[in-house]
C-alpha cells in the first residue's frame, strides 16, 4: 500500500471490535516502527508498555477521556472497547523533555496498525496519577500518550473544511466526519 492510502485510512478510530484481539506479535511490529523513527538530538527518550489483557485494558480504559467535540458521547461502550493499548512513557533519566518524539513515533505506530488491518487513536486526555498507579510506572517514567488500538468499528470520512470549522462530529448513521483544511490553504507562495 502507498505511503498516501495508509495515511488516508488512518483515522482517529474511538470504536472497536473488542472481541478482536491484537497479538503482543502484532503490537511488538507496530513497536518496531516507533522504534526505527526519528528521535530528536536521536535521544531515544521514550519507552512503552504493550496491553493486550482484558483486566488491564478495562483498568486503562477508565482513566481516559474520549472525543472532546462529542460532548453527548462518554466514549465507546463495551463489546466495542480497544483490544490493546501502547502506552508512551518519558524517560526523564535520557530527558527531561520528549521535544516531537512523541507525535512522530505514535504516528509510526498507528500507520504499522493500518498496514496490519487496525485502527487506532492517540489519546492524551487521560488521569495521569491513576495511570502511574495502574501501570506500577516507577520514577522516572511518566505517561505521554496512550495509543488505543484494535479493529475499526467505525466508518471515519475526511469531508472539506467549512468557514474554519474543525470539529468533528457524527452524523445520524454514526458515520465519524472530519474536517480537513484544503490543500490550497496550507500552501502558501514565497
Amino acid at each position: 500500500m502507498k505511503v498516501i492510502e495508509l495515511i488516508r485510512q488512518n483515522r482517529s478510530y474511538r470504536r472497536f471490535y473488542e472481541e478482536h484481539a491484537i497479538s503482543v506479535n502484532d503490537l511488538r511490529t507496530m513497536m518496531e516502527a516507533a522504534r526505527l523513527s526519528g528521535s530528536g538530538r536521536n535521544l531515544q527518550p521514550l519507552k512503552y508498555i504493550l496491553c493486550n489483557t482484558t483486566e488491564l485494558n478495562a483498568q486503562i480504559f477508565e482513566t481516559l477521556g474520549w472525543a472532546g467535540y462529542l460532548t453527548d458521547w462518554a466514549g465507546p461502550v463495551k463489546g466495542e472497547r480497544p483490544s490493546a493499548y501502547i502506552v508512551q512513557l518519558l524517560d526523564a533519566s535520557i530527558a527531561q523533555t520528549p521535544y516531537f518524539d512523541p507525535g512522530i513515533c505514535a504516528q509510526s505506530i498507528l500507520l504499522q496498525a493500518v498496514e496490519l488491518g487496525y485502527g487506532g487513536c492517540m489519546i492524551g486526555s487521560f488521569k495521569p496519577d491513576a495511570l502511574r498507579t495502574i501501570l506500577n510506572l516507577p520514577e522516572p517514567l511518566t505517561v505521554v500518550l496512550v495509543i488505543a488500538l484494535g479493529k475499526p468499528k467505525e466508518e471515519v470520512v475526511i469531508d472539506p473544511m467549512i468557514n474554519g470549522d474543525v470539529k468533528y462530529w457524527r452524523d445520524e448513521h454514526h458515520v465519524h466526519h472530519v474536517p480537513k483544511r484544503g490543500l490550497d490553504e496550507l500552501v502558501i507562495s514565497a
